[in-house]
């Protein structure tokens, strides 16, 4: 989606600051306001791996009190004694990388090349993480999430499920 003055002024009030290597609004509520944005993969010379971020004050803010909470510890407890999910968890971070590979235009994927930071890439999944089975930021897997489903939304969205969020609590 373009980046219009208004969406860029949404953005910047939701972050408290002009937003750096903006390079799309990836989803947008049905209120009109911008839930999660798309960040360029090289910000100022420096790698950025974090590709999708989650600006919607209230979905943040209900991760902020499920992380508060131990929620982290509690899905990667699960996490941690199933196979399952931790090849599923391994599946979202490789897409993940091919994901943010297919948005890299040549003259970036030079940049990053001449910088030598290749193998920040092409090693480090969503959010940035490099141990693929380690749960690290619930916001940096929720905004992912909210853009191609994955294994840790599906987990924090079932925790809300079951520790009784109403229908209207849920995230879009």
């Amino acid at each position: 989606m373009q980046i219009t003055p208004r969406l860029l002024s949404q953005v910047t009030e939701l972050l408290g600051r002009t937003p750096r290597g903006l390079e799309d609004v990836t989803i947008i509520g049905t209120d009109g306001e911008p839930v999660v944005i798309r960040v360029a993969s090289l910000v100022d010379e420096k790698p950025f791996p974090t590709l999708f971020w989650l600006v919607d004050r209230e979905i943040s803010y209900r991760i902020d009190q499920a992380e508060a909470a131990g929620v982290i510890l509690e899905l990667q407890a699960l996490v941690d004694d199933d196979t399952a999910l931790q090849a599923s968890m391994r599946a979202d971070h490789r897409a993940h990388i091919r994901l943010r590979a297919g948005f890299m235009r040549e003259d970036l994927r030079l940049r990053i090349q001449a910088l030598g930071f290749e193998q920040v890439f092409a090693t480090r999944g969503i959010g940035g993480i490099a141990d693929f089975q380690r749960i690290r930021c619930l916001h940096t897997w929720y905004a992912a999430h909210l853009v191609v489903p994955n294994t840790v939304g599906r987990l924090l969205d079932a925790h809300w499920r079951t520790t009784g969020a109403k229908a209207s609590d849920a995230p879009a």
